[in-house]
């Protein structure tokens, strides 16, 4: 089965950086979107930034001019570069990728375990 591993998490003082990785590894054809979520506590998963397979990137509003979203195809990996961290970005941060196992199946979309970002002095 396709596994995602995210990687690059843990604490930062405000006005830090922090990279993160997802690497996707398995069965895999090809990979269509990859993306970041974040979810923090008592708080709904929203989504941070997208990156199609063709490399056009979308962010929410509170990272943009932030955050950098980038993917290596080759490497089937997506990172997610953070700049200028506030203590607003503390949350589980989750990598969600849209992935065909196989040219006859459907694409499906897979989650990573998630990796913990804290922000504070």
């Amino acid at each position: 089965q396709v596994q995602l591993v995210e990687s690059g998490g843990g604490l930062v003082q405000p006005g830090g950086s922090l990279r993160l990785s997802c690497a996707a590894s398995g069965r895999i054809f090809s990979i269509n979107t990859m993306d970041w979520y974040r979810q923090a506590p008592g708080k709904e998963r929203e989504l941070v930034a997208g990156i199609t397979l063709g490399g056009t990137t979308t962010y929410a509003d509170s990272v943009k001019g932030r955050f950098t979203l980038s993917r290596d195809n080759a490497k089937k990996t997506v990172y997610l570069q953070m700049n200028s961290l506030k203590p607003e970005d503390t949350a589980v941060y989750y990598c969600k990728a849209r992935i065909q196992a196989s040219w006859n199946e459907g694409p499906y979309d897979y989650w990573g375990q998630g990796t913990q970002v804290t922000v504070s002095s």
